[in-house]
């Protein structure tokens, strides 16, 4: 009997944050006797960690241009024709893969709709789908005119098996957040959130270059991109006594706002620098505070540790970061800064009371949210697919 095959697609226009997903959810799965191709518009995710048994397959890029309209990104291509040569390559690649099971994120579509054959093709052979999604997508109204837009809850009839929601529904429920109808609503499974430090334990990798023996206080910005307000607030602000400031900068930040926290580093000698570190978890678990964007996967990196956590949520072009940061918030996990205070005289006051002990530090568990969404998912795949304990 051959191994599972499991594939795991992410559109990806730019930043990690869907691929980063899929690669936690296929390292979960990795447990199991699998073999697992990720399928990714973003280059960057083959030079990630990968886990076992699990290839990278990537195709043409798109992006969006300054009018927010999608383009080829690196081709010479009209967006059709780059989204008709993606199609193409899916539909090829999965047809000779020929998953056991299809996990797709967010986007049930694909791209431009460059899913849908395969999607078809991968039932045809016997397979089963799954959409994944975050458990905030946007505000309701915003949601609710983007689902009509795309289709969404046909796409979700048509083609897909179930909808694993990677949240908690006490924190955030998208059936009554945005009104989901019953045939939608049927096929939602909450899985808890993906945090890895619940269900195997923390990294330990290193935190960079950094001292052991010096305390830190941490900043993360997610990929960059729209993070350097965060990064420049956060490398002007007075940090605690004998603490260094570590920022991870992420792949994204740009060349400009990457060479004014080098000056400002190289002006004082208590700020350390940071591309990408893999394994964050390890780095805000040994940090006495933490600033940080609401991004996903850093939240539930952040929900896997007792660091005390302030959170500074963009809040464009969706209200995504603010609603989960919000929530977080008010079940006194988190601290929330919206953008429009933030200042390095802020942070400051609050990095100094969280340090001091002052600031919340309650230990998170999973009685006040569910965390173990990595030991769910190859449960609910085994579900889906009818696989024995004894088989599995």
């Amino acid at each position: 009997m051959r191994p599972l095959r499991v594939a795991l697609y992410s559109h990806d226009t730019v930043g990690l944050g869907h691929t980063r997903r899929n690669l936690t959810i296929a390292a979960a799965l990795s447990r199991r006797d699998a073999d697992l191709l990720m399928i990714t518009g973003n280059p960057e995710a083959t030079r990630l960690p990968l886990p076992r048994r699990t290839d990278v397959i990537t195709m043409p890029t798109i992006g969006k241009d300054p009018a927010g309209d999608y383009r080829s990104r690196v081709l010479s291509l009209s967006y059709p024709e780059v989204i008709n040569l993606r199609r193409a390559l899916l539909g090829s690649v999965l047809g000779e893969f020929r998953p056991d099971l299809l996990i797709v994120d967010k986007v049930p579509r694909g791209a431009g709709g460059e899913l849908e054959p395969a999607l078809r093709q991968v039932a045809r052979a016997g397979g089963r789908a799954v959409l994944g999604l975050r458990e905030v997508l946007d505000d309701p109204a915003s949601t609710a005119a983007q689902w009509r837009a795309d289709r969404t809850a046909q796409a979700i009839d048509e083609f897909y098996d179930a909808v694993w929601v990677y949240g908690d529904p006490r924190v955030y429920d998208p059936r009554t957040e945005y009104r989901l109808p019953a045939s939608v609503a049927d096929k939602l499974e909450f899985t808890g959130y993906l945090s890895r430090g619940r269900t195997s334990g923390l990294t330990g990798g290193r935190a960079g270059d950094l001292d052991p023996a010096r305390p830190y206080v941490a900043c993360l910005v997610g990929g960059g991109q729209d993070g350097d307000a965060l990064a420049l607030a956060f490398a002007e602000a007075a940090f605690p006594e004998d603490h260094l400031g570590v920022i991870v900068c992420g792949p994204y930040l740009g060349a400009e706002q990457r060479a004014r926290l080098r000056q400002l580093a190289g002006q004082r000698g208590d700020l350390v620098l940071l591309d990408v570190v893999p394994g964050a978890d390890a780095l805000i678990d040994r940090a006495a505070a933490v600033v940080s964007m609401a991004g996903y996967n850093t939240v539930c990196e952040i929900l896997a540790t007792a660091t005390p956590a302030l959170l500074v949520p963009r809040i464009r072009p969706r209200a995504e970061q603010l609603i989960r940061a919000e929530r977080f918030a008010g079940r006194g996990l988190v601290d929330l800064l919206p953008p429009d205070r933030l200042s390095p005289a802020r942070l400051a006051d609050w990095l100094a009371s969280a340090v001091a002990g002052s600031a919340q530090a309650t230990l998170r568990s999973s009685t006040a949210v569910r965390l173990d969404g990595l030991a769910r998912i190859p449960e609910l795949a085994d579900a889906l697919l009818g696989v024995t304990e004894d088989a599995a």
